[in-house]
């Protein structure tokens, strides 16, 4: 397999923003990031691609270089032929998460560590500990290495599907399901699965939650709730007046640090 590496200058002042940029990046065929000796002090990161997607998206990826303050594009070359699982598996150990959770990551985001999944992750086992039978269809929508989805199986829930429209995220939620020994049913599409469930979990960005929100509540369960994360303070009167919209009631409004979670519930 061929790989092109993507050098970048990063004077990015927020880890925020930092992480953001990699999410964006990673979401257009990204697979590793290496983000130099002393990533504090070292602006300079590596990213690494293989070189059909970087064909396919290149345009897009210089785009979003361009569009981003802080973001310098250095250059782009060919990698030489390495074992590139090899090299995968040496800079992203297994990751291990509470309950005996076990997560390979394949990118930046969704190991579980992130403030956006550690809400998600909390909550689910804060409602699981006092109403775990409320729970019992689960959908995590975007479910990239499928830790949402493991643990609400994990935790009791019945039925888990987890969707993705990364055929990569889906082999790695696939993977780490079987790491975990649960069973999930981990999809591969760009739309809502037919179905109804008792609780939807969406960690994405907020315009794909936006698009997404009549979808999720036409198959939310009456009583079922919806819990999305993956933004910021700004965005939730959107969130919140698209949800009210198709006739979902806010619940509550979970915190850490600049980023944010909302719990909604349909009457």
């Amino acid at each position: 397999m061929r790989y092109h590496v993507i050098h970048i200058e990063n004077h990015i002042a927020q880890d925020w923003q930092r992480d953001l940029f990699d999410q964006h990046i990673c979401e257009l065929g990204v697979d590793t990031i290496d983000p130099g000796s002393e990533p504090e002090k070292d602006s300079h990161a590596d990213y690494y691609i293989q070189s059909d997607i970087w064909e396919q998206n290149r345009d897009e990826i210089e785009a979003l270089c361009t569009s981003t303050e802080g973001i310098t594009l250095l250059g782009v070359e060919q990698c030489p032929d390495e074992n590139w699982n090899a090299a995968w598996e040496a800079e992203h150990p297994m990751q291990e998460l509470p309950l005996g959770v076990k997560i390979i990551p394949h990118c930046a985001f969704g190991a579980g560590h992130h403030e956006t999944t550690s809400m998600m992750i909390e909550q689910l086992r804060e409602a699981f500990s006092h109403q775990y039978s409320a729970f019992r269809r689960v959908l995590d929508h975007g479910t990239g290495t499928g830790v949402l989805a493991i643990f609400a199986k994990r935790l009791g829930a019945e039925r888990v599907v987890a969707v993705d429209i990364d055929e990569k995220s889906v082999v790695n939620a696939q993977e780490n399901a079987a790491l975990n020994g649960e069973q999930i049913d981990v999809r591969l599409g760009d739309t809502v699965p037919e179905g109804t469930y008792d609780l939807i979990l969406a960690n994405i960005h907020r315009n794909i939650l936006l698009a997404y929100m009549s979808a999720y509540a036409t198959h939310l369960a009456p009583k079922g709730e919806l819990w999305l994360s993956g933004f910021y303070e700004e965005d939730c009167p959107i969130l919140q007046h698209a949800a009210e919209q198709e006739g979902l009631t806010l619940l509550a409004t979970h915190t850490n640090n600049d980023w944010r979670m909302v719990r909604f519930i349909k009457q």
